[in-house]
Order: C-alpha cells, then structure tokens, then sequence
C-alpha cells in the first residue's frame, strides 16, 4: 500500500509527488485505450457519414493514422504537467492567465462529467449484455459510480494496481477475444475511401479528449519522456486494438450497434472475458471523475480534491442514469473543434516560442487576451471543414457560413488537422509579431560595466547571470 507521500496531495498547496515511471504510465494509458465505448464507436470509425462505409483496409489505416495524430498531441501536452508538477487546468494559466484560463476549466468540467456519465453507462450495459435483465440498470450504474469514487481518492495508488493487476487480465482477453471473432468468418465487404478524411477525424478526437488531462497524471512523471512515452505507446496501441476489434463485432451483427456486445459474449468464455473488460472500464470513469476534481482545484485551489471526487462522482452517478448516448458522435465533434485548437496554442506558445522558461502557473498570472485569438480561429476552422454530422440547427448555420464564403469541402480535408494549423501558424504570427513590437519599442541601454568579480566568473551557483 502506498504511503500518504506516495499520493497525490490534497490540495495545490502542496508539491506532487514523482513517482510513476515509464511503465506504470504506459499501462495506465493502455487501459485507458481499451473502451467497450469504443466497441460500439467503430461504427464512427467505419461509416462516419452514414452512407458510404470504409473497407476494412480503410478502417484500419484511418484508425491508425487518428490515434497516432491523437496521441501525439496527448503525449505533448503531458510534458509540460511532468516539467512543472502543475496539473492540467492550471498549466492553462501560463496559456491564458488566470482569469481567463477558467474558461477551458468549465469547458472541460462540462466534458469529464459527459465521459464519466458515459463511462457508467457503458458498465451498466456491459454488464447487462453478460447477465441479462437479473439486475437492474440502475444497480450496475450504482455499484460502478461506487467503484469509482473509491479509485478516486488514492489516485496514484489506483494507477499502480492497474499496471500490477488489470493489465495483464486486459491483454489476455483481448487476445482471446480478438482470435474468437476472427474465427467466426466477419464479411466485412468491401466499401470505399470516401470518407477516411471524417473517420480520421473521429480517431483523433477520441484521443485528443484527453488532452486538457493529460497533465493531472503526467505531473507525477519521474520524467516529460517516461510521460510522452507511455500516452504515445500504449494508447496508441490499445485504441486501434480497440476499434479494429469493434470493426470485426459489428461485422458479425450487421453493423447493429445495439447487438455489437453481443458478438463478444457469444464467442467461447466470451463472457467471462468479456466481463474483465466491464470490470475495467472502471478506470475510464475514475480518470474522468479524478480529473474533473483537478480542473476544480484551479476554481478553488485549497479545496480538498477528496470532497471534489465524492461530489463529482455522485454528480456523474446520477447523470448517467439518464443519459442519452444517442449524442455520442455530437460530443466527440464538439470536444474535437475545442480542445484541439486550444492544445496547438499550446504547443506553440510553450514548445516553439520558448515560453516554457517563464510558464506563470501562480493566482496572480496576468490575463493573454491575445491567446484567445488563434483559438477561436482554430474552432472557426473546425467547423468550417468537417462535414460529419452533428446537431441539425448547428449543422445548418455552418453550411450556409460555407457558402457565403464561397467555400467547397473536398474529400481529403480533415476538420481537426486544419483547426491545429490554422490556430499553430497564428500563434506562431502573433509570437513573432510580439517580439519584433517588444524589439522595436525597447530603449536602448548601455552594457553593464564589468566589475573585478565579474572578470573572475560567478564565485557560486547562486551568483550566476539569470
């Protein structure tokens, strides 16, 4: 058992401890690879548009193709949470400042309590298609939101238990699984490619989900490349394993997205492997309740995480009891047009224009106004380029925007690829026109004089220019 120095502190008074290593890190975000959601969510991956399917071949390069793009931006904006020690919300205020970063705080609360909401959902129904009507929704839904709110209060110690127990019981049965289906003849047709640009896109934004919380884990990296190291590798990994594997189901139910667990439990010891994978979706909810509690500690930061865990989790317990998962895809493209334009701000702002070296994470970082620009663009982007289908009204005024400015979509146009370009170039713009205005308008001062001290070189480490 861990010891109390082990664990995450109670509250942002406090320094994290740095005790995950490449391992624990790499497990932890295979786990998070492997969704029963995502089960389902092939069908996302394989008809994104609803009339022109993938070939398998397709499916697979463009689940491939999204997840390493996903991930990669993961794995970026965990390093600087392993560099700071910050947790992810309040990383954003080296971003935005303050103030301002309570913005994408309440933007990502609304989406950890969404996921979590399904996360519950998805046990329940796991568990039903196991062991049938017996036990009530309600009951399983109750039971998991209990599992998770206990995960979440020794968070670092859950982590370990996962790399030292579920891991291993999780690749086994996705081994099993996998042979099973296979084995069972899916017709998997032949499709086309016309929609591999919207099937990359929802790829990237079930990975770039975790973006805005990638840091609350990372934070406890002994390392930023134990931390980039274990998002890129094994979630990469595990989220295509997960979607190929929904790809193979569906084709055994005739893409019947209701009857798609149905495929797993049907196959030899199908449920009892089927149901570790139930057993484990635990750790989806726990890293969506967990880090809800995070984002809440940058509202308020001397609030025990503890007391934001129990509330959130009851909070997401009793949202999925009601959920409805028929918004799904609507979520994902919503998640996708916001968090990655803001994640290339990032990346931008503290990777290429050396920000890194003065990240302001203190109560009082000043307000960047202008980092709200790229941003916006960046959604404007999004929304302009994707053509998956969403919520009518919402769907309608970006069309009619298309076409008063003259706009075409075309099949290779990828909605998130170009909401990362757009915000990174006029981020990049926006730093470069900074420096040459701060470079123009600074008065010239004349050299320092040298003292004796100065020609003998610093006499200690503390005396050494800054």
């Amino acid at each position: 058992m861990s010891s109390a120095v082990d664990e995450v502190p109670l509250t942002l008074d406090e320094a994290p401890p740095k005790t995950l290593g490449a391992l624990d890190q790499g497990a932890f975000w295979a786990n998070l690879g492997v969704s029963l959601l995502g089960f389902s969510g092939a069908l996302y991956l394989l008809n994104p548009l609803g009339d022109r399917p993938l070939s398998l071949v397709a499916a697979v390069l463009a689940a491939v193709v999204g997840s390493l793009v996903g991930t990669v931006m993961v794995g970026l904006a965990a390093v600087p949470g392993a560099r700071t020690g910050a947790p992810a919300m309040v990383l954003l205020r080296g971003l935005f400042g303050v103030r301002l970063s309570y913005v994408p705080t309440v933007l990502n609360i609304v989406q950890m309590l969404g996921w979590g909401a399904f996360e519950l959902w998805v046990i329940a129904t796991g568990a039903q298609a196991i062991f049938g009507d017996a036990v009530p929704y309600q009951v399983w839904v109750l039971a998991a939101g209990a599992l998770t709110i206990a995960l979440t209060i020794r968070p670092l110690g859950a982590i370990r238990l996962l790399r030292r127990f579920v891991t291993a019981g999780v690749v086994v049965a996705m081994v099993w699984l996998a042979v099973a289906l296979l084995r069972e003849g899916p017709s998997l047709g032949a499709g086309s490619w016309d929609a591999f640009a919207p099937a990359v896109d929802y790829v990237i934004a079930l990975s770039v989900s975790w973006v805005p919380v990638a840091a609350d884990y990372a934070r406890h990296s002994r390392s930023s490349r134990a931390a980039f190291g274990g998002v890129v590798g094994g979630y990469t990994i595990a989220q295509v394993a997960c979607l190929v594997m929904g790809v193979l189901a569906l084709s055994l139910v005739g893409n019947d997205v209701g009857r798609v667990w149905e495929a797993f439990v049907a196959v030899p010891l199908g449920a009892l492997f089927f149901g570790v994978l139930v057993l484990r979706e635990a750790d989806q909810s726990f890293a969506n309740v967990y880090s809800t509690a995070m984002s809440l500690q940058n509202l308020l930061p001397r609030v025990d995480r503890r007391v934001f865990s129990i509330g959130v989790g009851v909070l997401t317990t009793g949202v999925a009891l009601f959920v409805d998962v028929n918004s799904y895809g609507a979520f994902l493209g919503v998640i996708g047009a916001v968090f990655v334009p803001m994640f290339a701000v990032l990346a931008v702002d503290y990777f290429l224009l050396g920000a890194a070296g003065r990240w302001d994470t203190s109560e009082d970082a000043p307000s960047r106004w202008l980092m709200i620009v790229p941003w916006v663009l960046g959604f404007v982007a999004y929304w302009l380029v994707t053509v998956t289908p969403t919520v009518g009204w919402w769907d309608a005024a970006w069309a009619a925007a298309r076409e008063a400015l003259g706009f075409e979509h075309r099949p290779w146009m990828n909605a998130a690829l170009a909401a990362f370009v757009v915000s990174a170039l006029v981020t990049l713009a926006l730093g470069r026109l900074t420096r040459l205005r701060g470079a123009a308008g600074a008065p010239s001062r004349p050299a320092p004089r040298r003292t004796p001290q100065d020609a003998q070189g610093p006499r200690s480490p503390g005396d050494t220019a800054r």
